[in-house]
């Protein structure tokens, strides 16, 4: 074996050490891997090039040939000329710096924003619960989320309470057989109080803190109170006989105002951020909106706006969070519709086909999205991506009509009741970027997390 084979062996063996690395071949002929190389003819002497490269070369080839006296006239002769350089191809000057068309600092934040990683929405409830006897009535609100963190939900004619930072789980209030079942059930702003609404058309006030009951709200309706909104001091109660009255519950005669607008039930009450709008819904497929300040002026019971778009109960009312005057509202079997409203001027700004039972409405308080709970023929959860009103999840568990919604305090968790019977935990709008950063609102325990059954 000849040295060039050997050579050749052993270079390719310690290539073979080395696997999945990329291999350069030796070059097989002239005009292969050549690269085209473009001087600036600006800084060049082609006639001096073309001397060194011919007639120049004959010396340095035969150096012997040339005489001292010579070499000295060839030397004296290029100084003279400005020929003696030891560069022929040269570039005059750097190449000019690119142009930069877009500005670093936006590339960088558009970046940053289009990375940004896609929110993880659970498909399943993180806890489920058994909720005996509840009652499955599309009309009636039997769930409610405080601002101390205490879930209120009325079972048949009792209420029960629960403590989700530590678990504990309560009986507030069981009423007698004439006068419940429990209609609806509200917390008063300071998460401290609760209203009662009761088939017998009495709304009670309770202390959850004393486990004591303050007052009797009676006089104003004539049949069943299934719809509560605070403001403050005044609690909105909405009845079947079509009433809204505001009652003031620092004072004896606590009936301060009556709004008379809608011809069948009250099925759904919400005021505004601010206060001073008041949105219901009614059986009789109307949404009105009330001013409080136009109410107190004239003392009268006419409405600001009626919308009379939708065909079906309207029940399911949520003020936007970051536009105060939007107002989604949802209908029920036969309209499926979700509409968003103007309610400065009345007008509809858009509407949804659900293709289902809209039960239920909650905002997202730190994005903007929207939750709707559903009812035949998935009862399903939907959340919705504002303004698009693309389906950004569809989440299922429920075997019957969701009707009940209520929202935790930080926005993040929902809670679900429906007519099968279970109430659902759901961490559908996770966990807010600013509270992520805080480690004790990582460290909460899961809310009920020891609880298997309602009661």
């Amino acid at each position: 074996m000849d040295a060039g084979s050997m050579n050749t062996s052993s270079s390719l063996k310690a290539q073979s050490r080395f696997p999945l690395q990329q291999q350069f071949l030796p070059r097989t002929t002239s005009k292969e891997n050549l690269d085209r190389f473009i001087p600036n003819r600006s800084a060049m002497d082609m006639d001096y090039a073309h001397f060194m490269l011919t007639e120049g070369r004959k010396g340095k080839e035969n150096p012997t040939g040339n005489s001292p006296s010579r070499e000295a006239y060839k030397k004296q002769l290029a100084d003279s000329l400005n020929i003696n350089r030891t560069r022929i191809l040269a570039f005059k000057n750097k190449p000019p710096a690119p142009v930069e068309l877009i500005p670093q600092d936006y590339s960088l934040h558009h970046k940053a924003k289009s990375t940004k990683p896609r929110r993880h929405i659970p498909q399943s409830s993180e806890r489920t619960l058994d909720a005996p006897d509840i009652v499955d009535d599309f009309y009636l609100n039997l769930l409610d989320w405080g601002s101390s963190n205490v879930l209120a939900i009325a079972l048949g004619n009792t209420v029960y309470l629960w403590d989700a930072s530590d678990g504990s789980t309560s009986e507030l209030v069981t009423v007698d057989e004439e006068d419940g079942p429990v209609t609806s059930v509200n917390w008063a702003p300071d998460g401290r109080h609760i209203a009662i609404g009761l088939n017998n058309s009495h709304v009670q006030l309770w202390d959850s803190t004393s486990n004591r009951q303050l007052r009797t709200l009676s006089g104003g309706h004539r049949s069943r109170v299934g719809s509560l909104a605070w403001n403050n001091h005044i609690l909105t109660t909405g009845g079947m006989d079509g009433q809204i009255i505001n009652n003031d519950v620092r004072i004896r005669s606590h009936i301060v105002e009556t709004y008379r607008g809608h011809t069948q039930e009250v099925c759904g009450l919400k005021w505004s951020a601010s206060g001073q709008q008041l949105a219901s819904g009614g059986n009789d497929n109307l949404v009105h909106i009330w001013d409080r300040s136009t109410a107190l002026s004239n003392s009268a019971t006419q409405w600001l706006h009626r919308l009379e778009d939708h065909t079906s109960a309207v029940k399911a009312l949520a003020w936007c969070p970051f536009q105060g005057n939007l107002l989604a509202t949802g209908g029920g079997g036969g309209d499926r519709s979700i509409k968003f409203w103007n309610t400065h001027t009345g007008a509809c700004l858009n509407s949804i086909d659900t293709g289902s039972q809209v039960c239920a409405l909650l905002w997202n308080k730190n994005e903007r999205e929207l939750l709707t709970s559903h009812g035949f023929t998935q009862n399903q959860l939907t959340v919705w991506k504002y303004p698009s009103m693309v389906k950004m999840a569809e989440l299922n568990g429920h075997t019957s009509r969701v009707l009940y919604m209520a929202q935790s305090p930080d926005g993040c968790t929902v809670a679900t009741a429906a007519g099968d019977e279970t109430l659902r935990f759901w961490n559908v709008f996770g966990v807010p970027e600013m509270a992520a950063t805080k480690p004790a609102i990582k460290a909460k325990p899961e809310p009920f997390s020891h609880l298997n059954r309602i009661r």
